[in-house]
């Protein structure tokens, strides 16, 4: 099994952009009903520089209060970060799922580095059986390191013992990628089920 010149021995998927779809758009479309307004809440007012503090192990009641202070008048919007969770959710992205299960199929072993706050992983696990493919996931919001900070890649390599260079690693946003390249990781920068399939295919994983 290759991937470009390299024999690859597992593969590390990233979860929400590439296996779920996630976006708190989905929640806050049913709440704000303008769309300018919309667009500034989730830019300013709970923007994803805010959000990464979840996912780097903050708990959802201090980040929420420190933010209800800034913006006093939006409370019950900000509230519904932590209430509304769920329905930040819409659902598996089915044609990477088929993927991941091919792949298990095929005795292919799964990891998993996910940047997600540690409040709602077992909430996760229970909606998406999926999740138990994998033979280890690292969470962000438990390690206190979210991507792409080197350290939670090379806290994969000695967790998951894997070797990089044999290692395919998949995630939506190009940053993550990159910082796992130059670890040494093979990736793959996910845009769509159908590309990920050909590359699958063309290096013989599937």
């Amino acid at each position: 099994m290759v991937f470009g010149v390299t024999m690859l021995e597992a593969v590390i998927f990233d979860l929400g952009g590439v296996l779920v779809d996630w976006d708190p758009r989905h929640l806050y479309r049913d709440l704000i009903a303008d769309e300018a307004a919309l667009e500034r809440f989730v830019t300013e007012v709970c923007p994803m520089s805010w959000h990464r503090r979840l996912d780097a192990g903050e708990s959802f009641a201090a980040a929420i209060a420190e933010r209800i202070t800034q913006f006093p008048r939006e409370a019950a919007l900000i509230r519904a970060y932590d209430t509304g969770w769920p329905r930040m959710f819409k659902g598996q992205i089915a044609g990477t799922v088929d993927l991941l299960s091919a792949l298990d199929a095929a005795g292919m072993p799964l990891y998993a580095i996910t940047n997600f706050p540690t409040e709602k992983w077992s909430e996760f696990l229970a909606s998406y059986p999926f999740s138990q493919r994998f033979r280890d996931v690292i969470v962000s919001g438990r390690e206190g390191i979210i991507k792409p900070d080197r350290r939670i890649y090379d806290l994969a390599v000695r967790r998951f013992q894997v070797r990089p260079e044999h290692t395919l690693f998949i995630d939506d946003r190009a940053d993550n990628a990159a910082a796992a390249a130059a670890v040494g990781f093979r990736t793959h920068h996910f845009s769509d089920p159908a590309r990920l399939e050909a590359a699958l295919r063309e290096a013989g994983l599937i």
